[in-house]
């Protein structure tokens, strides 16, 4: 009987052995996978994370002071290249409105100088009128203007390109991290400073600041 109980002790013991070691194993792994060192910090309320803090993507990990650092600077240069986009924009609208009027101003030429040839006109019912009054009539009829394909093909790629850059940007404040959202307000600052410095009409409200009231989202 003694006998009996010791080979059951004994195949007892031999059969909760690899379970206990595949256990002991599983536990090992889990804590090797899921402890946190080395794991990304996301959080949903502001924070001043630094190491080990993920932003868009598992492969864009802070594992240094260093690269932290570098991150900030390239936030701040991705904000100050939105600004510069805008700004592009809106230069090359001009440029395509300038172009218009140089080239109505060719076509009407002709005409301009046949007016000024004539020092009056005579109407229909017998008056005179003034050349410069025909010349100023001529000016008047500027056609509107309206981009061609390709042109605005242009025009809709700088858009896209502020589009996804605004929402980037966007994406980078939602992890609230304090340092980040800084240096998203200093990008904003450096890149309106530079990129909004511009003549400034008089009695127009047609400004920088009117066509931009928020800087969210293209």
């Amino acid at each position: 009987m003694d006998m009996d109980m010791g080979m059951s002790s004994t195949t007892t013991a031999a059969s909760a052995t690899p379970t206990g070691a595949m256990a002991h194993g599983m536990d090992h792994d889990m804590g090797m996978g899921m402890g946190p060192a080395g794991m990304c910090k996301i959080s949903m309320l502001w924070n001043w994370n630094v190491l080990d803090t993920c932003f868009i993507s598992k492969s864009w990990q802070i594992t240094s002071k260093g690269m932290f650092a570098g991150s900030c600077i390239g936030v701040v240069l991705l904000v100050i290249a939105l600004e510069f986009l805008r700004r592009l924009s809106k230069e090359y609208d001009r440029l395509l409105i300038k172009q218009h009027v140089a080239k109505f101003r060719d076509a009407s030429a002709p005409a301009v100088v046949a007016a000024s040839a004539t020092n009056t006109a005579v109407k229909a019912g017998g008056e005179s009128v003034n050349s410069q009054d025909v010349t100023r009539g001529a000016g008047n009829a500027m056609p509107p203007f309206r981009p061609n394909v390709l042109q605005q093909a242009a025009r809709a790629l700088l858009h896209m390109v502020q589009f996804a850059i605004a929402y980037f940007v966007m994406l980078l404040a939602m992890y609230y991290n304090g340092y980040f959202i800084i240096c998203i307000f200093i990008g904003a600052y450096i890149g309106a400073f530079l990129f909004q410095w511009e003549t400034l009409t008089v009695g127009s409200d047609n400004t920088s600041a009117t066509n931009n009231p928020t800087v969210c989202c293209g």
